[in-house]
């Protein structure tokens, strides 16, 4: 999946989910059926990161 792709789900997820969005990719990335499923649901994951900032815990 290409970063912009990423960056767009990523944003979805967190409009959709709050302070929970990191952890439900983080919970796709473990159940993923490939390594590259896996890889892609760790890419949101760390995009979410981003998009919460340095001082959210």
């Amino acid at each position: 999946m290409e970063t912009s792709q990423v960056m767009e789900y990523a944003r979805s997820l967190y409009a959709a989910h709050g302070d929970k969005a990191e952890a439900e990719a983080a919970q796709k990335a473990q159940a993923a059926g490939t390594p590259e499923e896996a890889d892609t649901w760790k890419a949101v994951r760390a995009a979410i990161r981003q998009l919460r900032g340095p001082n959210a815990s």
